[in-house]
Formats: structure tokens, C-alpha cells, sequence
């Protein structure tokens, strides 16, 4: 797998996680936290979300198998999930997929559920780690994705832990700002998903 790949893995990460849009999320489900609590939530947040992710791009493909998906419709199905999302941000709104409203109440321990799972680590992630692990060759390619979850985790990370100086400092008009230009990012990279899935399923 090319360098180029691994970088528009880790920009399809960012967009469809989002660490800034996310920030009142993370701010609401944390109400009421004091700074340790909301740096141990972000902490064991960012671990999940790797170990999901890593779970996918490790077994990802054999899970298809097993349902006998192949990877042309799920490059599909998840293209469209992604695009839903890039909407949106588009329209700087929370993507009904990744959580419910009533999932943006305070939790006693949000950190498993609903931050890293399904906010973070949701359909539109899980398929994308899934469809490009598909595409990594040999040992290289796999670790190369690896260390774009990783890297994806610590921007998570630190996006929690900033999350109430950054909320202060960009407003509302930045956030939004910021996540349109994530859903435009997002909605190409959906629809060159779509399209090769679909080129695929109408050769087949």
C-alpha cells in the first residue's frame, strides 16, 4: 500500500470522526466530570476506538466472508453511509448514525459507549478501516493502517482533552466552519467509494 492510501485513510478518519465537531458531544456526555474524570474517559475513549478499528482492518475481510458480502458491496453500502455523514457536516448537524440524542446525556461512564462506540468508531469508520484493509498488501500495508488508527487515536485524544479551552476559543461559528470543510473532504471521498464499488457490482 502506498503512502498516498494510508494518508487518505487516516483523512477519511478525521473527517468521519471529527475531533472538533465532536467537542460538545464530549462536553455534554461529561457534564458535571471533573478534569481527571475527563482525562480517563478520553484515555480509555481513544483505546477503544483503536482496538475497534485495529479489530477491523485485522479480520474485517474474514467477517465478510463468513457473510458472504463481498467487498465491492460493502465499498457501496459503506460510500453511502459516509456520504450521509459528509451531509451532516455539511449542514453542521450530528449524523443521526453515530448517536441517538438521547445517547448526548451524561453518562455514568461514557467512554465505551456512546463516545468510542457508535459515535467514533461508527458504521462509516468501521467500513472504511474494513474496505481499505482489503486494499493493504502484505504486512506492510496492514501495519501502515495500523499506525494511521493510532495516530487517529491521539488526535482523538487530544481533541478531548482541549475540548473546553478549544470550545472557548473557537465558538460555535469556527466549529461549524471547521466541520463543513470536513464534510466536503468526506463527501468525495464517499463518492469515489460508491463509484468504484458500484463499477465493480455492474461488471459482476
Amino acid at each position: 500500500m502506498e503512502w498516498g492510501e494510508i494518508v487518505k485513510f487516516l483523512a477519511a478518519l478525521f473527517a468521519i470522526m471529527n475531533p472538533i465537531g465532536n467537542i460538545p458531544i464530549f462536553l455534554s456526555v461529561t457534564d458535571g466530570c471533573t478534569s481527571a474524570q475527563r482525562a480517563r474517559i478520553a484515555w480509555v475513549t481513544s483505546a477503544a476506538v483503536t482496538a475497534i478499528l485495529v479489530i477491523c482492518v485485522l479480520i474485517g475481510a474474514a467477517l465478510l466472508g463468513a457473510f458472504d458480502i463481498s467487498i465491492a458491496g460493502l465499498r457501496t453500502a459503506g460510500g453511502l453511509i459516509v456520504l450521509s455523514i459528509a451531509f451532516s457536516l455539511l449542514n453542521a448537524k450530528p449524523s443521526g448514525i453515530h448517536h441517538e440524542t438521547a445517547d448526548a446525556a451524561p453518562q455514568n461512564d461514557p467512554a465505551v459507549y456512546p463516545l468510542a462506540i457508535p459515535l467514533l468508531a461508527g458504521p462509516g469508520a468501521i467500513s472504511t478501516a474494513i474496505i481499505f484493509a482489503h486494499g493493504a498488501h502484505g504486512v506492510e500495508g496492514t501495519a501502515g493502517l495500523v499506525a494511521a488508527i493510532v495516530v487517529m487515536a491521539v488526535l482523538l485524544y487530544l481533541g478531548m482533552r482541549l475540548a473546553v479551552p478549544a470550545s472557548r476559543l473557537l465558538g460555535t461559528a469556527g466549529m461549524n466552519v471547521i466541520t463543513r470543510i470536513m464534510g466536503i473532504i468526506l463527501a468525495a471521498i464517499s463518492v469515489q467509494m460508491i463509484f468504484a464499488g458500484a463499477k465493480v457490482l455492474l461488471q459482476g
